[in-house]
C-alpha cells in the first residue's frame, strides 16, 4: 500500500473528533454489549441491547449533545484527506467485523439460546454487517484499487456485493429523480420504498456490469465481474461458517444479512425523501445541489456513520473523504440525526406526519419541486395544496 507524505496544516482547524472516529470502526463490535450483558445477567433479552442503544440512546445522546456545524478550511482539506489516519480508521473495521461475526455464529450456535435470544444475537449482527457495508461505501467511492477491493470486502458478509456499482454509477448518477429506485418518494412509505429499492438495486447493477463487460468483449458470467467476485467471498465466509459450525448457523447469516439490507434502504429512504431535480429546457436534469439531499449535524450519529450525514457534500465531491465533508446552509436539515430517523420510519404515520410538511416547505409549495409516489400525487397535491 502506497505512503503518503503529511503536509501540516495551514490554519487553525482542529478536528476534534479525531480520537471519535474510531467508535465508528468499533460500532462492528457492538453484539459484545448484548453478550456481556447476557453473560452477566442471564436473561437472553439483553441481545437486543445493541439494537435498543442505536434506535434508542443514540437518537437521546444526538439531541443532548446537539449539532456541529463546524466546516474544515478549504485550504486545510489536502492535507486532512492526505492523512493515513483516517483510512486506517476505516481500515479497521473490515477484520473486526469478520471476527465479530465469526464470534456471533459461534455464540449462536454453543450458548443454548432460545429461540428469541438467537434472533436478537442475529439482528445485533447485522448492525456489525450494515457498519462494515458503510466503511464499503466510504471506500468504494475511492480511486484507489486498493480501497476498491477493499470494499468488496466490507460488503461481501451481507452478501451484497452489487452495491457500489449500483450506487456509483446509478444512484450518484439519477440521484432525487424518479429514474432512482434508490430515491425515496413524498408519500412513498418505508416498506413500500425497500420493495421497490432492493430488487431495483440489484437489477441495475447487473445491468450496468453487464454493459460494462460487455464493452470489453466479455459475458456478464466473467470472473471479471465485480458482482460475481463479491459473491465468491461471501460464499467462501459463509461457507467457512458453515463446515465449521454447522447449517445452526445459516439463520443467523440470512438474517444478519437481511437486517444489514433493510439498514441501508433505511439510510437510502432518508436520505433524498421527496426530493427532486429540475429539468433544463433540452431535459437534462440539474447536476446534484446541496438541496437535494437530507442532512444531519448531530455529532454522535455522525461519528457512528462516518459523517455521512452530510449528504449533500458527498453527492456533489464523490470520492471526498468523511473526515473532510461540509456542512451547508442551504440543506435541508432532518430533525434527528439518522438512527431516530430510521426508528421514525418503521412507522409511515408519523413519518409522514413529521417529514411531509419539511419537503413542502423546502419545495416552497411547489409540486413541480417534488418527487411524489405516483399512486398519492393527487391526494397530496390536494391536501397540501400545492401548485401543480
Amino acid at each position: 500500500m502506497s505512503t503518503t507524505t503529511l503536509q501540516p496544516l495551514t490554519s487553525a482547524f482542529i478536528d476534534r473528533r479525531r480520537l471519535g472516529w474510531l467508535l465508528a470502526s468499533g460500532l462492528t463490535l457492538l453484539p459484545l454489549v448484548g453478550i456481556g450483558l447476557r453473560e452477566a445477567l442471564g436473561s437472553d433479552l439483553w441481545l437486543f441491547a445493541p439494537t435498543v442503544i442505536l434506535y434508542g440512546l443514540v437518537p437521546l445522546l444526538d439531541a443532548w449533545i446537539g449539532e456541529d456545524k463546524t466546516n474544515p478550511f478549504e485550504e486545510d482539506v489536502p492535507a486532512l484527506e492526505a492523512d493515513a489516519y483516517y483510512r486506517w480508521v476505516v481500515y479497521l473495521s473490515l477484520p473486526l467485523a469478520y471476527l465479530m461475526l465469526a464470534f456471533c455464529g459461534w455464540y449462536a450456535v454453543n450458548a443454548g439460546l432460545s429461540w428469541y435470544g438467537y434472533a436478537g444475537l442475529a439482528i445485533a449482527a447485522g448492525w456489525t454487517a450494515a457498519a462494515a457495508m458503510n466503511a464499503g461505501h466510504e471506500l468504494g467511492h475511492k480511486r484507489s484499487p486498493t480501497e476498491r477491493r477493499l470494499a468488496q470486502l466490507a460488503l461481501a458478509p451481507a452478501a451484497y456485493g452489487h452495491f457500489c456499482i449500483e450506487h456509483n454509477l446509478g444512484h450518484h448518477r439519477h440521484v432525487a429523480t424518479p429514474e432512482d429506485s434508490a430515491s425515496s418518494r413524498l408519500g412513498e412509505s418505508y416498506y413500500r420504498f425497500m420493495a421497490r429499492e432492493i430488487p431495483g438495486a440489484m437489477k441495475r447493477a447487473w445491468q450496468l456490469e453487464s454493459a460494462r463487460l460487455a464493452r470489453e468483449g466479455r459475458t456478464p458470467w466473467s470472473l471479471r465481474n465485480e458482482i460475481l467476485q463479491t459473491g465468491a467471498v461471501t460464499l467462501g465466509f459463509w461457507g467457512a461458517l458453515l463446515l465449521w459450525l454447522g447449517v445452526a448457523v445459516l439463520p443467523l447469516l440470512l438474517i444478519q444479512a437481511a437486517m444489514a439490507y433493510s439498514l441501508l434502504s433505511s439510510a437510502n429512504y432518508v436520505e433524498h425523501y421527496g426530493m427532486l431535480r429540475q429539468r433544463d429546457s433540452e431535459g437534462r436534469y440539474e447536476r446534484p445541489l446541496p438541496r437535494h439531499s437530507w442532512n444531519s449535524n448531530h455529532v454522535l450519529s455522525n461519528i457512528l456513520l462516518y459523517q455521512l450525514q452530510r449528504h449533500s457534500d458527498h453527492h456533489a465531491h464523490a470520492a471526498r473523504r468523511y473526515q473532510a465533508l461540509r456542512h451547508f446552509d442551504e440543506a435541508p436539515q432532518l430533525p434527528s440525526g439518522y438512527f431516530g430517523m430510521f426508528l421514525l420510519a418503521f412507522f409511515p404515520r408519523l413519518w409522514f406526519r413529521v417529514m411531509d410538511p419539511r419537503v413542502i416547505e423546502h419545495a416552497a409549495g411547489d409540486a413541480g419541486r417534488i418527487n411524489f409516489h405516483p399512486p398519492r400525487r393527487a391526494a397530496l397535491i390536494e391536501r397540501y395544496s400545492l401548485a401543480d
